[in-house]
C-alpha cells in the first residue's frame, strides 16, 4: 500500500502534536505501508504503530523510534545508524544487512527477528531480551550488550571484537566460528553455549560462570578467565597459551588435546579438578594428562 508525501507529512506533523499532548494530535499508524528507499532521517515516530511497514532501502539515520510497534517489519539494508529503538518491540523484524551503527536498541524486546550481515559497530542493546534471532555474519565491534538476555541466538561467523556482554545472561547460544578479539563477558553466565573455531583471543570472561559450553579448536590466547566458574564443558584441541586462570573453579573441565602450553597462574588443585589425557599440553610443556606433584602446572 502506498502513502502520497501529503497525507505522510500531515500524519508525521500529527503525531508530532500526539507526543506532546494525546488530545491535540493523532499516534501514527503505517501499519503495512510500503516505504522502500524514502528519506525518513531524523524522524520523530517515538510509540507509532509500525507493524509490518517495509522500509527497504530508506534512510532512518537518527530517527526516534523508542517505543514503537516494529513487528514483522522489514528494514533490509536500511540506514538506522544512529537511530533510537529503546523500548522498541521488533518481534520478526528483518534488519538484515541494515546499517545500525551507533544505534539504540536498549531494553527492547527482540524475538525471530533477523539481523544478518547487519553493520552494528558501537551498537547500544542494553538490557534487551532477545530470543530465537541470528546474528550471522553480523559486525558488532564494540557494541554494549549489558545485562541483556540471549537465548537461542546465533552468532556464528559474526565480528564481535572489542563487544561488551558484561554480566549477560547467554542460554543455548551459538558463537561457532566467531571472531571476539577483546570482548568482554566479565561477570556473565553462560549455558550450553558454543564458541567452537572461534577466535577469542585477549577474551575476558573474569568471574563469569561457564555452564556446559564448547570450546573445541577455539583459539583463547591470552583470554582471562580468573576467578570464573567452569562447570563441565570442553575445551578439545583449544589453544590456551597465555590464559590466565588465577582464582578459577575447573570443576569436570574436559582439556582433553587442550594446548594450555604458557597458561598461567593454575594450580595443582584445579587441574586435579579438570580432565586431561595424553593429548593434552600443560603449562609447563610437556604432555599430559596431569599427575599429581608433577610440577606440569609450573611455566618452564
Amino acid at each position: 500500500m502506498a502513502i502520497t508525501a501529503n497525507d505522510m507529512w500531515e500524519t508525521l506533523r500529527a503525531h508530532e502534536a500526539w507526543l506532546v499532548n494525546p488530545r491535540t494530535g493523532r499516534r501514527a499508524d503505517l501499519s503495512g505501508l510500503t516505504l522502500n528507499d524514502d528519506d525518513f532521517s531524523g524522524v520523530k515516530l517515538g510509540r507509532a504503530v509500525l507493524e509490518g511497514v517495509t522500509f527497504l532501502d530508506a534512510n532512518l539515520a537518527n530517527a526516534d523510534l523508542s517505543g514503537s510497534d516494529l513487528e514483522r517489519a522489514d528494514l533490509k539494508r536500511a540506514n538506522m545508524a544512529g537511530a533510537d529503538l529503546t523500548g522498541a518491540d521488533l518481534t520478526a523484524a528483518d534488519f538484515s544487512g541494515a546499517w545500525l551503527t551507533n544505534a539504540c536498541l536498549s531494553d527492547c524486546t527482540v524475538r525471530d527477528a533477523w539481523f544478518r550481515k547487519a553493520q552494528m559497530q558501537r551498537l547500544q542493546m542494553q538490557d534487551a531480551a532477545v530470543n530465537s534471532t541470528t546474528f550471522r555474519e553480523a559486525m558488532a565491534q564494540a557494541a554494549s550488550f549489558h545485562q541483556a538476555r540471549f537465548y537461542d541466538v546465533d552468532w556464528s561467523a559474526s565480528d564481535i571484537g572489542a563487544a561488551q556482554f558484561y554480566r549477560c545472561r547467554l542460554q543455548h547460544s551459538k558463537f561457532t566460528g566467531i571472531t571476539a578479539s577483546g570482548a568482554s563477558f566479565a561477570g556473565a553466565r553462560l549455558d550450553h553455549c558454543d564458541f567452537s573455531k572461534g577466535e577469542l583471543d585477549d577474551v575476558k570472561f573474569p568471574r563469569a560462570q561457564i555452564t556446559q559450553c564448547s570450546f573445541r579448536d577455539a583459539n583463547l590466547r591470552r583470554a582471562d578467565l580468573r576467578e570464573a566458574r567452569i562447570q563441565g564443558g570442553e575445551f578439545n584441541r583449544a589453544v590456551l597459551d597465555g590464559a590466565r586462570f588465577s582464582g578459577a573453579q575447573l570443576m569436570a573441565a574436559d582439556f582433553r588435546g587442550a594446548n594450555l602450553r604458557g597458561a598461567r597462574d593454575l594450580t595443582q588443585e584445579q587441574l586435579m579438578q579438570a580432565l586431561t589425557d595424553a593429548g593434552t599440553i600443560l603449562p609447563n610443556g610437556s604432555k599430559g594428562p596431569y599427575l599429581r606433584f608433577s610440577g606440569a602446572e609450573k611455566l618452564r
